[in-house]
């Protein structure tokens, strides 16, 4: 009878605060919302499985994790509420990622996170656990093989600096006879307030060239100030 009386003493406000939605209890909603947390180790581990040669933003994968939880707790919030649904997709519009991401598969693993944390928070385990393996799967099946290639095997990207006023053409052409095997200029432009010019050029190494020989000709070139040599980057 205490207990009773203590609960009915309660301010009305508080006790709709802490009301939960029809048929859902505490306990089922700390299992959805645990759910939703191991789902979201589940994406950020496919997310590190698949970039584990490449450099990755740290706080990534954590952001993830966060993601799949918090979208449940949208989900919980919403419940069948239209009005809910329009007001909550009007204030996380403004929500930004400050972030650009690099890489279009980046993208497709914040969705996942999102899709992953609406099915825990609408109890639709099934979908959520099967769509995670299935994409597991398609993640198996379309990961590119990783092969070892040489530097004449691939494009790359050489960045150049001369005294503004310099020919490059006239420079560079002992050298490029020698080291590459095709070139094309990629930009022009100046750099260090204007007091010199900055080259990239698009080329292609000979066969059995090596990227250091390369460099340390350039170096000894009189009129070439800094080099730059990198892996051209895929479009």
């Amino acid at each position: 009878m205490q207990a009773s009386s203590s609960t009915n003493a309660l301010p009305t406000w508080l006790h709709q605060s802490f009301s939960l939605a029809e048929g859902t209890t505490v306990g089922r909603l700390f299992w959805r919302l645990a759910v939703a947390l191991l789902l979201g180790c589940v994406v950020a581990g496919l997310y590190r499985g698949t970039h584990r040669d490449e450099p990755i933003t740290p706080s990534f994968p954590r952001t993830l994790v966060l993601l799949s939880i918090l979208i449940a707790m949208v989900t919980q919030v919403i419940g069948e509420s239209i009005a809910r649904a329009f007001s909550l997709a009007g204030a996380l519009a403004i929500v930004r990622f400050r972030t650009v991401v690099r890489d279009t598969q980046d993208t497709a693993f914040v969705i996942f996170a999102v899709i992953v944390g609406m099915a825990a928070g609408a109890d639709h385990l099934w979908v959520a656990v099967l769509g995670s393996g299935v994409v597991g799967i398609a993640i198996l099946i379309l990961r590119p093989r990783r092969r070892v290639t040489g530097w004449s095997e691939e494009e790359c990207d050489l960045t150049l600096r001369f005294p503004l006023g310099a020919n490059p053409e006239t420079l560079l052409g002992p050298v490029f006879k020698e080291h590459v095997q095709n070139f094309e200029i990629r930009s022009v432009g100046t750099a260090q307030k204007g007091t010199s010019l900055e080259v990239t050029y698009r080329l292609r190494l000979r066969s059995g060239a090596r990227p250091f020989d390369l460099i340390a000709d350039l170096n000894k070139t009189e009129g070439v100030q800094s080099v730059d040599l990198s892996r051209a980057e895929e479009t």
